[in-house]
């Protein structure tokens, strides 16, 4: 009798030491989950960063600030880019041609409702975007702009980190395991951070360039 109860109790030991395995690795698996996930976070913050950078001109023609423009052609929302060619003829000019002229008139409806602070025009077979040239106290003014919206990136930066640490804490690691996800997460912000300032710091060139 005393003999089963040894080995019950030896196989409860085992299966115990097995499970506490299992879970740690299910731990340190949903953990490199959490700093793949925070990565891909922060790469999304960086997207949207450019894209609110691109929407500050620096007074040169870019066919990005068209981005998202969708055109009421036959009913439906279309993307403005889905049916015209468009083009920069000059350094302050967008040239927008469409592949069925009877759409003219919404594409520039839809220009002029995106209030992106230009006034498109037709000649009948193209509409066309002129770029007005920035004063320098308007420049000045733009870097501010963005400088605040790269504060803002990296604001977001932080709060991904937050969330980053704090499912980690909720694992119940190892304090050393702990400790490595909290590295892993720093070093990300880090690296994203550098990607911000380098950014901030091409946008700022070229607003302030003639």
């Amino acid at each position: 009798m005393s003999f089963i109860i040894c080995i019950i109790i030896k196989i409860f030991t085992i299966d115990k030491k097995y499970v506490k395995i299992i879970t740690e690795k299910g731990e340190y698996r949903y953990m490199d989950e959490i700093i793949q996930n925070t990565e891909e976070k922060m790469l999304l913050s960086i997207e949207a960063l450019e894209n609110k950078f691109i929407n500050v001109r620096a007074g040169r023609a870019n066919p990005n600030m068209l981005d998202g423009i969708l055109v009421e052609y036959y009913g439906v929302a279309t993307p403005l880019k889905s049916l015209a060619n468009i083009s920069v003829p000059e350094a302050r000019q967008i040239s927008i041609k469409p592949f069925d002229k009877s759409c003219l008139g919404a594409i520039e409806k839809a220009i002029f409702e995106a209030n992106l602070g230009v006034t498109p025009n037709n000649n009948g077979e193209v509409v066309f975007i002129v770029i007005p040239a920035l004063t320098e106290e308007r420049r000045k003014e733009l870097v501010k702009q963005v400088k605040n919206i790269a504060e803002e990136g990296k604001i977001a930066l932080r709060n991904i980190r937050q969330e980053a640490n704090k499912a980690i804490e909720l694992l119940h690691l190892p304090e050393d395991e702990e400790k490595r996800g909290n590295d892993e997460v720093q070093d990300l912000i880090s690296e994203y951070n550098k990607i911000i300032e380098e950014k901030l710091k091409d946008k700022e060139k070229d607003l302030m360039t003639i």
